[in-house]
């Protein structure tokens, strides 16, 4: 027969290498594990790609909104290219090809 602190003693190992693989499996696959967080720092880098286009077109809006706001002729110029507008007494001719 067997004593008791010996089955102990024999299980220890087996318990202490079932725990490790708990562990690692928590670390590598778990939520907030590693494989998670390599996702996170690609959908990260993602965004922030995105993020500086969209500042980039913020910032040229944004001076174009500064521009027509003190350029009173940029806002005719504007008006006439994009809306086809004219002024009061003025002839449009439209040219087609």
């Amino acid at each position: 027969m067997i004593p008791f602190g010996q089955i102990q003693f024999k299980l220890l190992p087996i318990i202490l290498v079932l725990l490790l693989v708990f562990l690692q499996y928590k670390l590598w696959y778990g939520t907030g594990g590693i494989k998670n967080m390599v996702a996170l720092k690609k959908q990260l880098t993602s965004q922030t790609q995105i993020n500086d286009v969209l500042k980039k077109q913020n910032h040229e809006l944004l001076q174009q909104v500064r521009y027509l706001r003190t350029n009173k002729d940029a806002i005719e110029a504007r008006a006439r290219q994009e809306l086809g507008m004219i002024k009061k007494g003025e002839t449009f001719y439209q040219i087609i090809k």
